[in-house]
């Protein structure tokens, strides 16, 4: 494939890197590629943040017309197979030991007045003051992005999946984590004997359930759990001449109760200039007590014991918190030392760039800004802006430092992904073109004048549409 470079290819030439992007991203575009790839150039060089989709298509680089630019959206196609095998043989970063680290989270592109726009879900959405969390109707996506080391806004995008009505959160993100990893597997940037990949989750994730799940792939998966988690110690060892069955679990490991907490295996202090001083303590082999209720109530066989490490974070303080809580952390590896704890949680805190890429989304690219009706045409609309994104990281080094006045200047290496958009035009220029001229063509005829429109668009409720049984006992009432 054009464009593909590998891990073990020296990349000397990132002008040939972002060409060969460039030329793979037009082949995937099967229908309407001319007017989706001027589009993608039209979000990545138009002078500020995206506000509209009739602003784009007056940018220079989009010699179409409006109707045009809407055709596309919805009536083009794009190989999403094929744009995310582009993407998994891009080069990555890495961590100073080689390590892969992925993050998945869930962004939500909120419609709440698209009543005519289906597969729309309550998207749970935090409020500026505490206590204030609402339910707004909208289209959740979830991303998977690789992570930087240090400090930075940069993430590469790797694929994004719209969470649908029928849809289990837990069992698409499985999903498309599997997939993430063989894809990177089969593009030669994992191979036997390197350090597995890290996968790091937030609060929402069944992390257990993922761990259980995504056992047989080389992965390890991190996630912070509810302070008010109870988790179980390893069973403690049998004793001669006991009789009876033995246990399968220890004594409780209550999170928000110290007086559960034995002493730690592990613990280290840290000065960091961000937080201050951190103090990580690890217990290991904790697991949960698993119940035959929501995703395991399909369970063949005995429940499984899923152990892994215990880790609480506690910093001195947080940007505009001075009396931050504690952090709970469970990664799915035991046996762990003090140097690995250290490197899962400032793994995680890593976890957060991936925030910067959404607000780059939202705020600069214009991501939930159009009132596209259809999910399809939604998911077309989100992997041109994963292809933007990425067409940004690739120029990162080429570009200049287009700098206002009153900001300070920055090194190349250093710059955001707003300062190098602002001189992706000249970088255009120089880089490859597929698109071809647009063709003279006479507008439509429209609706006749005094016509009005006799078939309204269907309304469509929100939300599930399949209820899951939380318990046997409730599979049992409804099946009777």
């Amino acid at each position: 494939m054009a464009g593909l470079v590998l891990p073990d290819t020296p990349v000397s030439d990132p002008a040939a890197v972002l060409a060969g992007f460039r030329r793979d991203f037009y082949h995937c575009l099967v229908r309407r590629a001319d007017a989706l790839f001027e589009l993608t150039d039209a979000v990545l060089c138009t002078d500020g943040p995206v506000h509209s989709l009739v602003d784009l298509s007056l940018a220079a680089e989009h010699r179409r017309g409006h109707g045009a630019l809407y055709d596309g959206l919805n009536s083009g196609r794009i190989d999403i197979g094929r744009l995310r095998t582009t993407l998994a043989g891009l080069p990555l970063p890495r961590t100073a030991d080689g390590r892969i680290v992925l993050a998945v989270d869930v962004s939500n592109w909120l419609r709440p007045d698209a009543s005519t726009s289906p597969d729309r879900l309550f998207c749970h959405v935090y409020g500026r003051a505490k206590g204030q969390a609402q339910m707004i109707p909208g289209w959740p996506y979830s991303f998977v992005a690789a992570l930087e080391s240090g400090r930075t806004s940069w993430t590469a995008i790797l694929d994004a999946v719209r969470l649908g009505p029928t849809d289990d959160a837990t069992a698409v993100t499985a999903d498309q984590l599997r997939d993430v990893v063989n894809r990177l597997i089969a593009a030669g940037h994992w191979h036997d004997g390197d350090p597995e990949i890290l996968i790091v989750a937030d609060t929402g994730y069944d992390i257990t359930r993922l761990a259980y799940v995504l056992d047989d792939l080389p992965v390890l998966l991190l996630g912070r759990i509810r302070t008010d988690r109870v988790l179980r110690l390893p069973k403690p060892p049998r004793l001669p001449g006991a009789t009876g069955r033995p246990p399968k679990h220890g004594p409780e490991f209550r999170l928000d109760n110290p007086s559960t907490w034995p002493a730690p295996q592990h613990h280290t202090t840290t000065e960091t200039t961000r937080y201050g001083t951190t103090r990580a303590a690890s217990w290991d082999r904790l697991h949960p007590r698993l119940t035959r209720r929501t995703c395991w109530i399909d369970h063949h066989g005995d429940l499984p014991v899923i152990e892994g490490t215990l880790i609480r974070l506690q910093v001195d303080h947080l940007p505009g918190d001075r009396d931050p809580k504690p952090l709970w952390l469970w990664c799915s590896a035991t046996g762990a030392t003090s140097t690995d704890m250290d490197r899962w949680w400032r793994a995680f805190l890593r976890r957060f760039d991936l925030e910067h890429t959404f607000r780059l989304f939202k705020q600069t690219l214009g991501w939930t800004r159009p009132k596209i009706r259809t999910p399809e045409a939604a998911d077309r609309w989100t992997w041109l802006i994963i292809a933007a994104h990425t067409q940004l990281r690739l120029a990162r080094p080429l570009a200049a430092d287009l700098r206002r006045p009153w900001e300070r200047p920055t090194a190349p290496g250093r710059l955001t992904p707003a300062r190098v958009r602002r001189g992706f035009r000249n970088l255009r220029a120089k880089s490859a073109l597929p698109a071809g001229a647009p063709k003279p063509a006479r507008p439509g005829p429209g609706r006749p004048p005094g016509s009005t429109n006799r078939r309204p668009a269907p309304r469509h409720d929100v939300g599930k549409t399949i209820k899951r049984d939380r318990s046997i006992t409730a599979r049992k009432r409804r099946t009777g």
